[in-house]
C-alpha cells in the first residue's frame, strides 16, 4: 500500500492524504452567487459542445456508413451549393451568441464590486498574506501553520498524512462576514502572487505596484480553503489561504476581539512597496522586557515559521545558497548588527522588519544568538529593535 502511494503521487494520478481534495471531474459549484453562474455557465457550455458532437459525428458515421464505396453509392460531383454554405455560416454564429450573451453577463457581474458593504484589502509577501480591514483598523499576517511546517521539513520524521489539512491551514486565517457583498483589494510587496479560494469562482493576481480587485458574497458559513496559484519563488507551495465565513454575530464578536487583544496587528510601518495602504493604526508601545528564557522560546517559533526554510532546523543553511546561522560572524557579532540584518535584509533575504514586529524579531535574534550551535548569552529586547 505505501509502494501505491508513492507511485500515484509521483505520476499524479491520484490525490492522497488529508492535504488533498476528493477527486471530483466537475468543477466545484462553489458558495457565492459567481461561483454558482460561472458553474451554470460552464455546464451550458459543456451541454452545446455535447449537442454539437453528437450532431457533428452523428452525421460522420452516418455518412461513412451509408456512403461507403462497398455499397455501390457513386461520389457527388457538385462543387458548391450557396444555400447550404449560408445554413452553415448562419448556425454556428447562432450557437456563438447563444454562448456570448450569457458569458458577458457573468463576466460584467463578476468584476462589478460596485455597492460592496465592506472592503478587505489583500498583499502578498513571499511567503504569506496580509490582511487588512480598513474600517475596524485590524492588519495581521497569514502564514503556514506550525505543524505543516514542521512537517515539509527535511528530516522531520512526520508523516503528512496525520497533520491535519497538511500545507492547507495558516496560523491566522482570514475571517469575513456571510451574505455581504466584499470588496476585495489584491496588490504585493515582492513579488506576483496569485489569490485563489476554488469555492469562491475567481482568482487574481497579487502585482507589484498595482491593484486589481474582485468580490465575494460567501453564503454559507465555514472554512475555505485556497493556494497561492502563481509561481512566486522558492516556498512557492507553502503559502495558503483560509477563509473563515461566519454568521454576522460571530463576525462582530471576532472583531471586538481582535480589536481589544491586538494579538495579531501587523507592524505600523507599512511597506514603500505596497500602494493604496489604508490608514495604519496608531502604532503600539513598545512591551515591556522579557526574560531570556522567554524570548528564545518565542524566537524558535518564530525561526520555524520563518527562517527554518532557507536556513534549515539546525542553523547550518544551504551551501553556496544560504548562508549558515550556527558559527556565522552575524550572530557572533554585535547585537544591533544582527538585528538590522534581520530588519532590512540583504540580498536574497527579505526585510523582516516589514512582516514582524519588534518583539518577534527580538526573540528570533535572541534564539538565533543562544541556539543552533551558537552560544553568545546575548539578549535582544524589543526596545533595541525600535532603534533600528
Amino acid at each position: 500500500m505505501k509502494k501505491l502511494r508513492m507511485l500515484l503521487a509521483v505520476i499524479g494520478l491520484a490525490s492522497w492524504g488529508s492535504a488533498q481534495a476528493d477527486y471530483a471531474l466537475n468543477l466545484p459549484v462553489g458558495v457565492t452567487e459567481t461561483s454558482r453562474e460561472i458553474h451554470d455557465l460552464h455546464m451550458l457550455i459543456l451541454w452545446i459542445c455535447v449537442g454539437i458532437g453528437i450532431v457533428v459525428y452523428g452525421v460522420m458515421v452516418y455518412s461513412i456508413m451509408h456512403h461507403r464505396k462497398s455499397k455501390g453509392v457513386t461520389p457527388a460531383t457538385f462543387h458548391e451549393n450557396t444555400k447550404l454554405e449560408i445554413v452553415w455560416t448562419i448556425i454556428p454564429f447562432l450557437i456563438l451568441l447563444s454562448m456570448a450573451i450569457p458569458a458577458t453577463k457573468v463576466m460584467i457581474k463578476t468584476y462589478d464590486t460596485s455597492k460592496a458593504d465592506m472592503s478587505i484589502k489583500v498583499t502578498g509577501y513571499q511567503w504569506k498574506w496580509r490582511y487588512t480591514y480598513p474600517d475596524e483598523g485590524i492588519d495581521f499576517f497569514s502564514a503556514l501553520d506550525a505543524k505543516s511546517n514542521e512537517a515539509r521539513q527535511l528530516g522531520s520524521k512526520i508523516d503528512p498524512a496525520k497533520v491535519p489539512n497538511y500545507l492547507l491551514s495558516v496560523d491566522h486565517p482570514l475571517v469575513v462576514p456571510v451574505n455581504k457583498k466584499i470588496r476585495i483589494l489584491i496588490t504585493s510587496a515582492d513579488v506576483i502572487h496569485s489569490w485563489w479560494i476554488p469555492e469562491f469562482g475567481w482568482k487574481k493576481d497579487a502585482i507589484p505596484g498595482y491593484v486589481t480587485d474582485g468580490w465575494i458574497k460567501v453564503e454559507k458559513p465555514g472554512t475555505y480553503r485556497g493556494q497561492c496559484t502563481e509561481l512566486c519563488g522558492r516556498d512557492h507551495g507553502f503559502m495558503p489561504i483560509v477563509v473563515e465565513a461566519k454568521t454576522e454575530e460571530q463576525y462582530k464578536e471576532w472583531v471586538a476581539a481582535q480589536v481589544a487583544s491586538k494579538t495579531v496587528a501587523a507592524p505600523a510601518a507599512a511597506p514603500a512597496a505596497v500602494i493604496g495602504e489604508a490608514a495604519a493604526a496608531p502604532a503600539p508601545a513598545v512591551p515591556a522586557e522579557l526574560t531570556k528564557e522567554d524570548l528564545i522560546a518565542k524566537g524558535q517559533e518564530v525561526y520555524n515559521a520563518n527562517c527554518v526554510a532557507c536556513h534549515m532546523a539546525t542553523g547550518e543553511g544551504l551551501p553556496g545558497t544560504f548562508p549558515p546561522i550556527k558559527g556565522s560572524a552575524v550572530a557572533a557579532g554585535p547585537v544591533a548588527d544582527h538585528i538590522g540584518l534581520v530588519v532590512k535584509g540583504k540580498g536574497a533575504m527579505p526585510p523582516f522588519g516589514e512582516t514582524l514586529d519588534a518583539t518577534q524579531i527580538a526573540a528570533v535574534v535572541t534564539f538565533q544568538r543562544n541556539g543552533l550551535g551558537n552560544s553568545t548569552g546575548d539578549v535582544a529586547q524589543p526596545a533595541d529593535v525600535k532603534k533600528n
